[in-house]
């Protein structure tokens, strides 16, 4: 990881499924109810527990303050990982039964203590761990510069869109980025770590004075890695969990 941080200690409780309900055709939106208190930070994780040698991590995407523990959970067919843990939850939620899970896990967690300007780049469903990071932004720093770039293959894939437009202000900017739109789109296109390049480098700005936040698939995020600390990033002060698995 980028430091060695101590995090608070992760708790594993039961905790009720209050509701599952679709966010696009691909993606769920799961809100638990822990049984009992719990703690974590804004960009940390938890793990769903299917069995007891058989544990899923999700982002999570509430902020520490929400009285409900919210995930954004892709369950398509073809990501058996993913659309299983969403069928273990709802089964439990059908059941009325408690789901095990440990909450506050994850060394990529929102630095406070800084007053760095913040990118936050999500690929796909990475998107719940900017989303959590975002909402204590605006809470607890609302001046603080936050640029939030949302990767997606098609419109498809896109959510949460009035909320984030109702964000946008001067501190605070939302780039939504398609690779293969299929419809007319007056956004940028491509890759969406070549679209932070491109706009810090018309801003005249430099990714070192910038705290990075990743998320997103393990190869997308290494490529993002690798991109930005060849264009200038300070590895110290790039965050994301996939770090701790990619060389």
């Amino acid at each position: 990881m980028t430091e060695l941080v101590k995090n608070p200690q992760s708790a594993t409780v039961p905790a009720l499924v209050v509701s599952i309900e679709p966010l696009t055709a691909g993606v769920s939106k799961v809100l638990l109810a822990p049984q009992e208190p719990v703690g974590y930070q804004a960009g940390q994780y938890l793990q769903v527990f299917l069995s007891d040698s058989d544990k899923r991590p999700f982002s999570i995407a509430s902020a520490p303050a929400a009285d409900l523990i919210e995930l954004q959970i892709g369950g398509n067919v073809t990501d058996a990982y993913a659309s299983q843990a969403l069928a273990h939850l709802r089964e439990h939620h059908d059941a009325g039964k408690p789901v095990l899970v440990q909450v506050g896990l994850g060394d990529a967690f929102l630095r406070q203590d800084s007053s760095r300007p913040v990118i936050l780049l999500a690929g796909g469903t990475g998107f719940s761990y900017v989303y959590s990071i975002a909402q204590q932004l605006r809470a607890a720093q609302p001046e603080r510069p936050v640029q939030l770039f949302w990767g997606l293959r098609d419109e498809s894939g896109l959510y949460y869109q009035d909320l984030l437009a109702g964000w946008q202000s001067d501190s605070f900017h939302v780039v939504t980025v398609l690779q293969e739109p299929k419809q007319a789109w007056a956004g940028p296109t491509g890759l969406v770590h070549e679209a932070v390049l491109a706009h810090v480098n018309t801003a005249g700005a430099s990714l070192a004075d910038f705290d990075i936040y990743i998320a997103g698939p393990f190869p997308m995020v290494g490529a993002v890695r690798d991109a930005f600390l060849a264009a200038g990033a300070v590895r110290a002060h790039m965050y994301a969990d996939a770090f701790a698995w990619l060389k």
